[in-house]
Order: structure tokens, then sequence, then C-alpha cells
């Protein structure tokens, strides 16, 4: 059995990764507006992330697409706070780990080129995302930083890191 491999993302997972944010967000119900299903960036995500101090990820398993995610700097913040953005998993990569290595992946690249904490936005219905965000040591804030776009997004996290070891 082929073990899933994280590897940064390539121009021939553009329409994948595409797919996999969009129905992720419509089997979680999320609203289309104000969140990641209307951003740009979904029709290229190679291109989007390929730029200084951004990195997109992607999962892959017996040659298919099963999640992704990606760090970038926070629009409209301090130049050492980066985001974890469009981190989403197909059913079939939840609770196996996978997560929490995607996770490991992209917080390790984020130290890596200097981003001293990181910060995320969520919905409260993502139980499960928040309990994998909380685990790896994210703490609920009162109110957004930052300037995504994603208005309908209502819960913010941030994360030190300091306490990650490259």
């Amino acid at each position: 059995m082929n073990r899933f491999k994280i590897r940064e993302i390539q121009p021939k997972d553009n329409q994948g990764v595409a797919t996999v944010i969009r129905n992720v967000l419509v089997e979680m119900g999320v609203p289309k507006v104000g969140t990641a299903y209307e951003d740009k960036s979904l029709e290229d995500m190679h291109g989007t992330y390929d730029n200084p101090r951004m990195k997109y990820f992607v999962v892959v398993e017996n040659g298919k697409l099963i999640g992704s995610a990606g760090i970038a700097p926070l629009t409209g913040a301090e130049d050492d706070i980066c985001e974890l953005q469009k981190m989403y998993f197909l059913p079939e990569a939840r609770a196996r780990g996978i997560g929490a290595e995607m996770m490991q992946s992209c917080l390790n690249y984020a130290k890596s080129v200097g981003f001293k904490q990181c910060y995320l936005e969520t919905l409260p219905y993502m139980e499960n995302a928040r309990k994998l965000y909380a685990r790896s040591g994210f703490k609920s804030l009162e109110k957004p930083m930052g300037d995504t776009g994603h208005y309908n997004c209502s819960m913010w996290m941030l994360k030190d890191l300091d306490s990650i070891e490259i």
C-alpha cells in the first residue's frame, strides 16, 4: 500500500487543488462568498505561491491529490506574521495523521523563512480542523488580524513559532 506523500505544489496540481478546496467547502456548508471558495488564486495556486516567503503543499496518495495547505505573509500585518492558508482535506485523508504532518510541514517552512507567528481563520463548525489547530499550539483570538477578505470566517487563531525546531 502506498503511503501518502506531502510535496510542493506543481503546475499540474492547480485543477486538483481547486476541486478539493471547493468540494470540502461545499461539504462543510461554507458560504461561497467571503471565504476561500471565491478566491481568484484557486485558479492558479502554483503561480500564486511561486513568490518569496510563500509555499503551498499538496498531499498525494496513490496518484490522487487528497489535500493541501500553504503559508504566505498575512496581508495587512507585520512582516513577521504569516498565515496558514487553504488547508483542506478530502474525507479519505482525515483522521489519519495527515493533517498533523501537513501542519508541521507548513510551520517548519514558516519558521525557516523568518516568520515569528502564524495566523489562521476558520469557522465554528469546522470542529475537527479547530481541534488540530489547538493540538498544534494555536490559541483563539478575540478579533481578526490582517486583511484576508474572508469576512465570513468568524474564528481566528494565532501561534508563536519560537517553539518550532527545524
